[in-house]
């Protein structure tokens, strides 16, 4: 079981599910671009014995406030807020894709709300030559606001060079999981991540893109493993 709940920072409503028990030492789970905290639900309730999981919606994303500006930076310190809301440091940080990037993000710029980093197929963001092209918005209702696309996209185009740089800055353990070959998401640039990281390992799981979705089994498997590895 777990629960749906709201929190406000900074004027933005924030959507977030809770498993586990209070007080214990807390996980949060940061989803991929159109996801949301329900992209979560077979991952969440079996990382929750002995710990406190929650899994937000990002701005502009499921049940969160969707208010259209979607800057990484803005989504970075957002997090940092909503864990400031919910008065927790020292987290596990667990981030798929986009979330994953927004997770090393916040990892190098507020190093003491990160205990320990895992981050699932999602690379340092490099910029593109030619630039990515955004398709057209699908037709019909959306769990996610297309603007989060557009923008992100823009800035895929043409990232901060110190988004990469300061993945030396990172001071907690981390895990870069690989989703292999079938990953559209190319595997050299996530083993140069992990040679840039002080303390990271590196481990893939043929998979494809979404590792955690198709593979929960080692997921799960290689995310314990490192979780207890550090108690």
């Amino acid at each position: 079981m777990h629960t749906l709940d709201t929190v406000e920072v900074d004027g933005v409503e924030l959507a977030y599910r809770v498993w586990g028990t209070a007080g214990d030492p807390p996980v949060l789970l940061l989803h991929g671009l159109g996801e949301g905290g329900v992209d979560w639900l077979t991952i969440a309730p079996r990382l929750a014995p002995g710990r406190r999981v929650y899994a937000l919606d990002l701005r502009g994303h499921g049940a969160s406030d969707w208010p259209g500006e979607y800057a990484l930076e803005l989504l970075r310190d957002e997090v940092a807020g909503f864990l400031a809301a919910l008065g927790l440091t020292s987290v596990t940080l667990i981030g798929h894709s986009y979330g994953g990037v927004v997770a090393y993000l916040l990892a190098q710029r507020f190093p003491r709300l990160v205990a320990r980093l895992v981050i699932e197929d999602a690379p340092p963001l490099l910029p593109q030559d030619p630039p990515l092209a955004v398709p057209p918005r699908p037709q019909g209702r959306m769990a996610f606001d297309w603007a989060v696309k557009t923008q992100f996209t823009a800035q895929r185009n043409a990232p901060d060079p110190r988004w990469t740089e300061d993945l030396s800055a990172i001071t907690a353990p981390t895990l870069v999981i690989g989703g292999g070959p079938t990953s559209h998401i190319p595997q050299e640039l996530l083993v140069g991540m992990a040679e840039r990281i002080p303390d990271c390992r590196l481990v893939t799981i043929d998979a494809g893109h979404l590792v955690h979705e198709r593979c929960p089994e080692e997921f799960l498997t290689a995310v314990g493993a490192f979780l207890e590895d550090g108690m």
